[in-house]
Parts: C-alpha cells; structure tokens; sequence
C-alpha cells in the first residue's frame, strides 16, 4: 500500500502550490501513549474508577493541602508521600483491575481498570 503526503502552500486566492511530496510505504507510525490524569483533593481520588487501555501512564496529582500517597492494595505501585502539586506516575502494561489507596488516609480508595 502507498501513502503519499502532499505539503501544500496556498498563495493568493485560488493558487495551490505542491511544496514537496512524500510516499510512504508500509509505515506504520505509532501513536502517543495515553495520559490519564487523577485529581487527589478534599481526602478523595477523581475520578475514583478510570478504565484505561494497556500502555497508558496514570498520572496522579495532589491537590490537597495535605500530604497523600498512592498505593496499589497488590503493591504493583507505591508512590512516596505526595506533598501539595506533587505527582506520581504508573505505566499500566497489563490488564486488569488494580484497586488503590492513601496509605496515609486509608478510608481513600479508587481503583484502575486496564482492558
């Protein structure tokens, strides 16, 4: 299968000008991981059930005027104590369910669904 880009530069109204060309043959270009962001504020987790893909990074954030951290009850991951704008990152590769909590505020729980 042939692809083929075309660059074009519009000049003027009405004029089209073919500024380079490309093919591409059988190239498949990957896409981005996925990002997914969860809110920590107000001693909750928000959202507290994602559902995420294989490959896709959760990315964490404390909001709240105290300190938390983010513990996978399995201990799959385990941040360290979450100040106030601190963040932590997870890579989920495998699918399933990986419920979580603040082993500071143990009463905060959510969980990730990877399928």
């Amino acid at each position: 299968m042939t692809i083929r880009v075309f660059l074009v530069a519009v000049i003027g109204v009405g004029t089209l000008f073919v500024v380079a060309t490309r093919e591409a043959r059988g190239q498949a270009t990957s896409a981005p991981a996925a990002v997914v962001e969860v809110k920590i504020d107000n001693f909750s987790f928000s959202p507290a059930i994602i559902t995420v893909a294989p490959g896709t990074t959760v990315v964490w954030t404390n909001r709240d005027d105290i300190p938390h951290t983010v513990v996978s009850d399995d201990k799959v991951f385990k941040s360290k104590v979450l100040d106030t704008d601190e963040k932590f990152s997870f890579t989920f590769s495998k699918a399933g369910t990986y419920p979580y909590f603040c082993s500071i505020h143990p009463k905060m729980t959510a969980k990730v669904v990877v399928q």
